[in-house]
């Protein structure tokens, strides 16, 4: 079992578990894609030890943070994690973003709040709201809540948690994913969970209508070039990612061999992007790349 230790942070009357590490200036705040928490970063973490102080939490609702019974929406779960900022380092510091899928629209929102004091967002494989497999994710989101109300009444038995995530097992390491079985692959994760898909939907209504503000700071998007499941449109999911970063001020767009999950399956290439990103914090020129870009494209 992994060892790392954290603590308890209270934000917006709410409590989140954070785990920091690391030393440094600047800081990286991670924040996880739906139905994980801070172990999804554990492979990138060690990476990062001698160059900046960084921080893995759970949501509220998952892992080691508080139950809460409300329907959280994307704009509590940003508002979260600017509190989480704030209270982690109350002193500015140089401050780096990295989000993974739903994550992303959840540091999207988080960017307008933290202004200027946020120097670099690297999203992993986010969530494309534009893209038009997403016309009718509130049918979708029902049936995956559906879905997963089955899991839930059955999780407790531990091979039915162990054979339903095994697109996780096969990435993460092996200490990580027992932390994950114990504490995200619950009844109460999975609950959690449901209620992100519901979240998501809700989202995506939200972010069509009216966009959240670009951020000003570089930043950079890695897209997975491998599908995670049978039938998923990577081509699809790709341009309207691209799309998005041609919207960006400064933006780099990437592809990285690797499927949804990236920090498992390629975490060398995402510390060295939030190593780039830390570097150029404080900077305002426009971002040519990584030097040199895996499969990159402007």
């Amino acid at each position: 079992m992994r060892q790392a230790t954290g603590r308890k942070v209270a934000v917006n009357g709410r409590s989140v578990y954070a785990e920091e590490s690391g030393q440094g200036t600047a800081l990286v705040v991670f924040e996880a894609g739906s139905g994980l928490g801070r172990t999804c970063w554990d492979p990138v973490v060690p990476l990062l030890a001698d160059g900046a102080r960084v921080v893995a939490y759970d949501r509220a609702g998952f892992g080691r943070s508080g139950r809460t019974g409300e329907q959280l929406g994307i704009d509590d779960m940003a508002a979260d994690l600017v509190a989480l900022t704030e209270a982690v380092a109350p002193e500015p510091a140089p401050l780096v973003l990295v989000a993974h899928s739903m994550g992303g629209l959840v540091a999207r929102r988080a960017a307008e709040h933290l202004g200027p004091r946020l120097g670099g967002l690297l999203l992993l494989d986010p969530t494309p709201e534009t893209a038009p497999l997403y016309d009718r994710f509130d049918q979708t989101a029902k049936w995956v809540s559906l879905s997963l109300s089955v899991g839930q009444a059955l999780v407790w038995f531990r091979p039915v948690a162990w054979l339903s995530t095994g697109n996780v097992r096969r990435v993460f390491p092996p200490d990580t994913y027992k932390t994950m079985l114990a504490e995200d692959f619950t009844p109460a994760g999975i609950a959690q969970t449901r209620k992100e898909f519901k979240a998501v939907a809700a989202a995506i209504h939200q972010f069509r209508a009216e966009p959240p503000s670009l951020p000003a700071c570089p930043t950079v998007l890695l897209s997975a070039s491998r599908p995670l499941r049978r039938g998923e449109n990577r081509r699809l999911i790709a341009e309207h990612q691209r799309r998005y970063v041609q919207t960006l001020p400064d933006g780099w767009f990437e592809e990285a061999d690797s499927s949804h999950f990236i920090q498992a399956e390629q975490p060398a290439i995402v510390a060295d992007r939030i190593r780039h990103l830390l570097d150029r914090v404080g900077a305002h020129v426009p971002f040519d790349g990584p030097d040199p870009p895996a499969q990159s494209a402007g």
